[in-house]
């Protein structure tokens, strides 16, 4: 099925890594133009090369700290300059170290967590919305995760995550009638498929047992009515189909879980 994403201006958050960079390698494949926004600078250049060959009509990195106050409306100003508009925003960029509740108590640590999972993913949308509504449609693309529905070592990145889902409702509640459509994608667990998915700064740079071991992977795994983890395909899968305004016209407001079943919002 043609969705109709051809020369789409789509900016993608956190898209140089892991779940980012499948959903960069998603829109690149369906001839969209692609920015790719990342605080690594040099793997984004890398996710860069890899959409255009890919198929992306154009790819560009946007290198930027979103955690930093204006930086939203920086880097969705950009993408303004580049492509005169933008048709789809996808808030990917993300961070969390996983810890146990009662010992999660490192407050500079939670402050990390809310600057980057939401004051970044606030500011990038109500960029977006401008421009958007101006063209009478857009769609935004929230990344949450199956932690915002409470999970085990995820306490605060979950109720970070939980908070992006109120968000992404209530901007499609609000901007509808602009034809701005809103949706949320929760990934299960996504490793990465080998070390050209991650750079220096991603989470997963300490070492995959770090993250999670064998064993806690093990124990996911069997938790899943399908038996396999997710991978950063399907979650590009799905947020290319969300995105586009051919396929999916109709949908806002939903929250769609892509973990194999593990969680069934």
């Amino acid at each position: 099925m043609d969705l109709g994403l051809r020369e789409a201006r789509v900016l993608v958050t956190g898209g140089a890594a892991n779940i980012g960079r499948g959903i960069v390698h998603g829109f690149a494949e369906e001839g969209a133009r692609v920015a790719i926004c990342d605080i690594d600078g040099e793997q984004a250049g890398r996710v860069r090369k890899e959409a255009l060959e890919r198929g992306a009509a154009a790819a560009e990195v946007v290198q930027q700290d979103l955690t930093e106050e204006g930086a939203g409306a920086r880097v969705v100003g950009r993408v303004l300059e580049l492509w005169d508009g933008i048709d789809v925003l996808v808030n990917n960029a993300g961070w969390s170290v996983p810890g146990f509740i009662a010992e999660d108590t490192d407050r500079a640590r939670w402050q990390r967590l809310v600057e980057v999972n939401l004051y970044g993913t606030i500011e990038c949308t109500q960029a977006a919305i401008g421009p958007m509504r101006e063209a009478g449609q857009g769609s935004i693309v929230f990344i949450s995760s199956d932690a915002a529905f409470g999970e085990i070592r995820q306490g605060v990145y979950g109720a970070t995550k939980a908070a992006v889902l109120a968000l992404a409702r209530t901007v499609a509640k609000e901007h509808g009638r602009h034809g701005i459509r809103s949706n949320v994608v929760c990934p299960g667990l996504v490793l990465p498929e080998d070390d050209d998915a991650i750079g220096s700064t991603s989470l997963w740079a300490v070492g995959q047992d770090s993250v999670f071991d064998a064993d806690q992977i093990d124990y996911i795994r069997k938790q899943i009515p399908l038996r396999r983890l997710t991978t950063a395909q399907d979650i590009a899968a799905s947020v290319v189909w969300v995105s586009s305004e051919r396929a999916a016209r109709q949908v806002t407001g939903q929250v769609f879980s892509v973990s194999g079943g593990y969680s069934m919002p």
